[in-house]
């Protein structure tokens, strides 16, 4: 028996240690559930998340206008099967949020941090901008991800509240986002997948082409690396202006060198200030230890470059470029094609890591702007198809640039921006001008302490046209009080244009009618090649025979067919000068520059037409690409005596300004 007592206890360990089967767990305890499956696993396009981390409340303490920090995170993962090329994505903020820092990507607006983004902002992959498929990489998330940390400060919404943003969309072309949801039990994370539109036909194969294509815009700009060194490169940089009704004066171009990078010489361009310091002071003279930054041009991170005069065009060593030295001046191809473009050449000195040939990297951020030219808005480069040259042997073949990126501009038309001319209107059957509005092109605090910023602006006599707005008080006081009309105290501010243009109607007869348009230049810088653009009512357009002392035709604008009055200087006449000194130093009185047609209209082709109406006046005058602003109301029909003065006197102006032309 003893010998069985071992056994017995081994046999009653055994059972006793044996889990449970299923069947016999109580009846209260179930099998775990299976883990919740992630949005982005169901999701076979391109998933983005918007996931909000924290926030808190920072100085100053202001219950009116609180900030709060907060800090979040987008996601872009392709889950498709084409790679996604220089991705993009529309962040919708909506509480005034202010951006300080953007890992992995950069604002495409060009825009410097700390930025506004309360309307919302389009972020570009920065340096990664392309993010391949699963298939491509084996699902190597580090090549299919990016991941954005977002840090900035957001008002209005007041903790445990959550400020999320309204939408979250990839703006690349051809993709399909539907309305962001918010992942279950969480509202700290928003996610959408966006699948190809179907009706774009795309190429399916899994590994596709190198380059994006080309894109079209109003002002495109080529950075084409022409040769490449260890430790720099040489690069064409080529502005090009689609825009029939867009051009450049006196253009500046910036942008920020995200690397280290300065420009040791240029040819057909220059920086604005020429100093080296910051890389004497920099890691840059640690590490040039030989080179004399004397012979540096800029190593300002965001340097700001400007065209040369026509003399230096044949300069050995600062031009010989075609397509450089005019001025900054890029004119519409409607005017000459010629003129349509800008180039220059930089040298650029890279930092280490990236000491080898094919290390390039263009700057981000990029701007232009001009002198009484229209904004713009430029994105972030994007690598294309090198750029093809002809051989400069002379041999019937092409050679190409060793790396090429395009960087697309257009014409921006944001309602909080301030216009740089305007126009008036007067016409024969009234003897009053109505003048620019009050502070049209803006007013300076200044000013305001001395006049009405708000208050409309006062009829003006036909001679005040010619006359600067700080001289025009005592003709406008005289001629509102003949008219019984009550002047404002303080009295309304000027518009404080540069440019200011007249249209005037100046005739209106059974088989047609005619009007004369006069422009002005108030400020001190000349526009040679000037042109300026009306849009008419379509009955109006119509009607358009010529125009009497310009080179005017019809052009077709924003899809639209012959839809635009396109006029510039014939020979001898396209030079606007600046505002000068009157030659009777006894007037003390400044002049402006000034150009002046009649252009003639038929009614033929417009039965029914109201000159005195609307149908008379334009609804949109562009003066070299900008936009001026118009009155908000027309002239009066009045009656006989008045219609005779009106003519009389203002065929004296019109006799003044010719003789100025002249």
């Amino acid at each position: 028996m003893g010998f069985l007592l071992p056994i017995l206890l081994g046999v009653f360990l055994l059972f006793t240690a044996a889990p449970p089967s299923l069947s016999q767990l109580p009846p209260e305890i179930d099998p775990p559930a299976p883990a919740p499956i992630s949005p982005s696993d169901l999701c076979n396009g391109i998933f983005l998340s918007y996931t909000f981390i924290l926030g808190r409340q920072i100085p100053p303490n202001d219950t009116t206008d609180q900030p709060y920090r907060f800090e979040s995170v987008l996601t872009v993962l392709n889950n498709g099967r084409e790679e996604l090329k220089e991705w993009r994505v529309f962040v919708g903020f909506q509480h005034n949020e202010i951006l300080t820092s953007a890992t992995n990507a950069i604002i495409v607006n060009g825009s410097d941090l700390p930025a506004p983004v309360g309307n919302g902002t389009i972020f570009a992959g920065y340096p990664v901008s392309d993010l391949e498929t699963a298939i491509q990489t084996a699902g190597d998330l580090k090549q299919m991800t990016a991941t954005i940390e977002l840090v900035g400060t957001q008002f209005k919404v007041t903790p445990p509240a959550i400020p999320m943003p309204n939408n979250i969309s990839l703006v690349n072309d051809g993709w399909l986002c539907p309305e962001p949801t918010a992942t279950p039990l969480s509202k700290r994370e928003i996610s959408t997948c966006c699948i190809r539109d179907p009706s774009i036909k795309v190429n399916t194969t899994t590994i596709s082409d190198k380059f994006l294509p080309r894109q079209h815009g109003d002002l495109t700009i080529r950075y084409d690396v022409i040769r490449s060194y260890d430790q720099n490169y040489l690069v064409e940089v080529a502005m090009e202006n689609h825009n029939p009704l867009g051009r450049l004066d006196h253009w500046e171009l910036s942008f920020d060198w995200m690397r280290e990078e300065f420009i040791q010489k240029m040819q057909g361009a220059y920086p604005t200030v020429v100093d080296a310091t910051k890389c004497i002071f920099g890691p840059q003279a640690q590490v040039y230890t030989g080179l004399d930054f004397a012979d540096v041009l800029t190593c300002e991170r965001r340097p700001i470059i400007v065209d040369l005069p026509p003399t230096k065009a044949e300069d050995p060593v600062l031009g010989k470029i075609p397509s450089c030295c005019r001025n900054g001046t890029i004119l519409p191809r409607t005017m000459d094609p010629s003129k349509s473009a800008s180039v220059f050449t930089m040298q650029v000195s890279k930092m280490p890591p990236d000491f080898n040939r094919s290390a390039l990297y263009p700057p981000q951020n990029w701007r232009i702007k001009g002198t009484l030219n229209p904004d713009y808005s430029c994105g972030p480069p994007v690598r294309v198809s090198p750029t093809l040259y002809p051989d400069p042997s002379g041999m019937p073949t092409n050679k190409t640039s060793i790396a090429s990126w395009q960087i697309v501009c257009n014409i921006t038309h944001a309602k909080t921006e301030t216009p740089k001319c305007c126009v008036s209107f007067s016409a024969f059957f009234n003897d009053s001008i109505i003048p620019c509005n009050t502070c049209a092109c803006g007013c300076v605090s200044e000013t305001r302490r001395t006049c009405s910023a708000e208050a409309p602006s006062l009829l003006i006599p036909p001679d005040a046209l010619l006359v600067p707005f700080e001289n025009r008080t005592s003709l406008t006081v005289a001629w509102n009080a003949l008219k019984h009309k009550t002047i404002p105290n303080p009295m309304p501010c000027g518009d404080n244009c540069g440019v200011s243009v007249n249209w005037h109607v100046a005739t209106d007869y059974r088989g047609g009618w005619t009007a004369r348009i006069t422009i002005f230049n108030w400020g001190e810088i000349d526009f040679p090649d000037w042109f300026l653009a009306v849009q008419m009512k379509k009955p109006a357009i119509r009607g358009f025979e010529k125009a009497y002392s310009f080179n005017a035709s019809l052009l077709s604008v924003d899809g639209g067919v012959n839809n635009t009055i396109f006029m510039e200087g014939l020979p001898g006449l396209e030079y606007l000068v600046a505002e000068r000194d009157e030659l009777d130093p006894k007037k003390n009185l400044r002049v402006p520059g000034k150009q002046q047609s009649v252009i003639q209209f038929t009614k033929k082709l417009t039965p029914g037409i109201n000159v005195p109406e609307r149908d008379g006046f334009p609804a949109k005058v562009i003066f070299n690409g900008e936009e001026c602003l118009l009155p908000d109301v027309l002239p009066l029909p009045s009656g006989g005596r008045r219609n005779g003065f009106n003519t009389m006197v203002l065929s004296c102006v019109a006799i003044f300004v010719a003789v100025f032309v002249i």
